[in-house]
């Protein structure tokens, strides 16, 4: 009877711990990316009020982890995969596949301007997102704004390091 019910208590934290983690892994996934062009990176002209290097990784697993779980509220209160769940979850997975990939152009491709226009889809695709969310679940739509705007000033930071290095514009 105890191990049923640890079992039953165990197997309902899974989908809590699998969506709040899966944003993380295309984090993991494209951090080596970051880690092999810091040369070109530091080469670039930057904005005297940018973060420090230090501070993008924490901050974006803070955000990933925070949208991971508003991910589940959303998935938990629509009943799982279904058509309720279709809008929400989908723009969902759209932001974070947009997101996964802005990595790999601006870095890996060292597309500075290509990034911008991702950037912008991302942070577009994110606020559909959290507007679908908080027709379903208000809190889950509140985990989303800390997102956002770090969107907002991740987006003028690329702008700026687009326009400031004008022989780098790609």
């Amino acid at each position: 009877m105890l191990a049923g019910t640890i079992m039953e208590v165990v197997s309902s934290w899974i989908p809590a711990i699998g969506f709040t983690i899966l944003p993380n892994v295309g984090g993991f996934l494209t951090a080596p990316i970051v880690k092999r062009e810091m040369k070109w990176y530091r080469s670039l002209k930057l904005p005297p009020w940018r973060p420090p290097n230090w501070l993008f990784g924490p901050v974006w697993g803070a955000l990933y982890t925070s949208m991971g779980y508003g991910s589940y509220l959303v998935w938990r209160d629509l009943g799982g995969f279904n058509e309720k769940s279709f809008a929400p979850l989908g723009l969902y997975v759209g932001q974070l596949a947009l997101n996964w990939s802005w990595t790999p152009v601006f870095f890996g491709q060292r597309r500075i301007g290509l990034g911008l226009v991702v950037i912008l889809l991302i942070t577009g695709a994110a606020t559909a997102t959290t507007v679908a969310w908080n027709r379903v679940n208000k809190a889950a739509a509140c985990l989303m704004y800390p997102y956002i705007a770090w969107l907002m000033f991740a987006s003028l930071l690329n702008y700026r390091i687009w326009r400031d290095n004008p022989d780098k514009k790609n």
